[in-house]
């Protein structure tokens, strides 16, 4: 079993940068890719970045390319989303997975998941 638990979310204006953090605790953090994802009300939980157990491949959405970034640090046990040049349509719970395979858009190949942390960008 991992447990996740995220926090760092909040009430920011656009424009502006949050970092959300995935903390792990449970089995090896390192043994494990992760992932963020967001659901917004009335919209199915969506894929914002992954990256790798050893932190050396990440993957983005499209939508958050050039503006949001997914470091992880092992000796943690911590996975960051750092979110910058945020919009109001950023707006979302937004959830850390991990997952023991090595595909990362879609929330079925993960296996934990943290309670969710909001963020909201006000305009």
């Amino acid at each position: 079993q991992v447990q996740l638990v995220e926090s760092g979310g909040g009430l920011v204006q656009a424009g502006g940068s949050l970092r959300l953090s995935c903390a792990a605790s449970g089995r090896t953090f390192s043994g494990y890719n992760m992932g963020w994802f967001r659901q917004a009300p009335g919209k199915e939980r969506e894929f914002v970045a992954g990256i790798n157990w050893s932190g050396t491949r990440t993957y983005y959405a499209d939508f958050v390319k050039g503006r949001f970034t997914i470091p992880r640090d092992n000796a943690k046990n911590t996975v960051y989303l750092q979110m910058n040049s945020l919009k109001p349509e950023d707006t979302a719970v937004y959830y850390c997975a991990a997952s023991n395979n090595d595909h990362y858009s879609s929330p079925r190949h993960y296996n934990y998941w943290g309670q969710g942390t909001q963020v909201t960008v006000s305009s």
